[in-house]
């Protein structure tokens, strides 16, 4: 169920027991006709995920998570044997680093690289471009109703929808927004059963596109997104909220993984904690400073790890 950091924000997930996740106190009559038509591939496939241990092809499979990418990886080696050997070889590289210790330069620079051509490429994998709120909400007709009112027709729309969704507080969405700029990318750490799998995450304009570590390491900058996190700050000024929904590949991601990122990217980009957000920094300008095991650390510490582990989650369901 919805994480402790979910209820800060009013951040929803529709999962297979919708009913117990309507905010307490939110149940408004469904307000239709303030709704524009249903929002195009809300849900919609992209590829990739995963942590990697090892060198070369064969360290690749003593991964828990080989067997969710192994045909993306096979298709790289067949159609480009050159890209994938350089890569493996990187690998061997950050393997030979002490343990808990990573270069995380190579895999930012990937990432903004792509981001920056996320405005002029056609989105791949069935993810919506320029996905903009009036494809969602009938921005006119909402400028007359209340904050309140608003939050109520966001959470009763998305109730019922696979995905995860939020009402930010503008003032957090500010603190996030300004670190967004200087600290754009982070790594974030998805509870498993077999352990952690990691996440870089990169914002790019007020989307957050999540791809996982494993997709990074082979693909490089070509990796695809899995799932990315729209927000919309249209009516932050006006009214004081920003609306947030996503889309995600649900190949590789359910909406439990995709609530758990959006939770850490609260817990790490608004957070009062100097030392939380000091990781966020770390990774960005002082990468041969990063460790993996700090995020963890931090995960658990905060509760969210525990909380949103697989097993854990579904026994309070």
């Amino acid at each position: 169920m919805a994480g402790p950091l979910c209820q800060g924000w009013g951040l929803g997930a529709a999962l297979r027991s919708r009913a117990a996740l309507r905010p307490l106190g939110l149940l408004a009559p469904p307000a239709r006709e303030v709704l524009a038509p249903p929002a195009r591939g809300v849900l919609g496939p992209a590829a990739g995920s995963g942590t990697t241990a090892g060198s070369g092809e064969a360290a690749l499979e003593e991964n828990p998570f080989y067997g969710k990418y192994r045909h993306k990886i096979q298709e790289l080696r067949r159609s480009n044997p050159d890209v994938f050997e350089s890569r493996m070889e990187k690998r061997s590289e950050v393997k030979k680093q002490p343990v808990g210790h990573s270069r995380q330069g190579e895999f930012i620079r990937c990432m903004e690289e792509k981001a920056e051509g996320l405005g002029s490429k056609t989105s791949k994998g069935g993810f919506t471009k320029d996905k903009t709120l009036d494809s969602i909400l009938n921005v006119e007709m909402v400028k007359e109703k209340s904050a309140e009112e608003i939050t109520q027709i966001w959470n009763q729309y998305f109730s019922a929808k696979d995905t995860v969704y939020a009402v930010i507080p503008a003032d957090k969405f500010d603190l996030m927004w300004k670190r967004a700029q200087t600290c754009p990318s982070f790594l974030y750490a998805l509870p498993r059963k077999e352990g952690y799998e990691f996440f870089v995450g990169q914002w790019s304009g007020t989307e957050l596109h999540f791809t996982s570590l494993i997709n990074v390491q082979t693909q490089g900058e070509t990796a695809p997104s899995q799932l990315v996190l729209y927000h919309y700050p249209d009516l932050q000024k006006e009214k004081g909220i920003v609306l947030m929904t996503a889309e995600m590949d649900s190949k590789f991601l359910v909406v439990h993984d995709a609530q758990c990122l959006a939770n850490q990217v609260q817990l790490f980009y608004a957070t009062d904690r100097s030392e939380t957000y000091g990781l966020v920094e770390t990774f960005n300008h002082r990468s041969s400073e990063f460790k993996y095991m700090s995020v963890i650390a931090e995960l658990e510490q905060s509760g969210l790890g525990r909380e949103l582990r697989p097993g854990q989650a579904s026994d309070k369901s």
